[in-house]
């Protein structure tokens, strides 16, 4: 079982027995959830096209702040990514 270490700013380094196992590489994308006190690692797979269409804009909010919409879209593509991973 592979062991990593807290460092005084929150992080820690994926060990790579685990990083080739979830095939991560540089740059990628992986979602942490927790459940029952633990902590699970699932990569993001896919791109933005796998969910196009999921963020409603309400009329009354036309138009609207792109950080919102980003926002809002990095929060789709991790439930959609979190949702294949099971």
């Amino acid at each position: 079982m592979p062991i990593t270490a807290l460092t005084s700013k929150g992080q820690i380094t994926i060990p790579k027995e685990v990083r080739d196992a979830l095939k991560l590489k540089l740059r990628d994308k992986v979602s942490v959830v927790v459940e029952k006190g633990a902590a699970i690692i699932k990569p993001i797979r896919g791109n933005i096209l796998d969910v196009g269409a999921s963020v409603k804009i309400p009329e009354k909010e036309k138009p609207i702040e792109f950080k919102k919409v980003r926002k809002e879209v990095i929060r789709n593509i991790a439930a959609h990514a979190a949702s294949k991973g099971k």
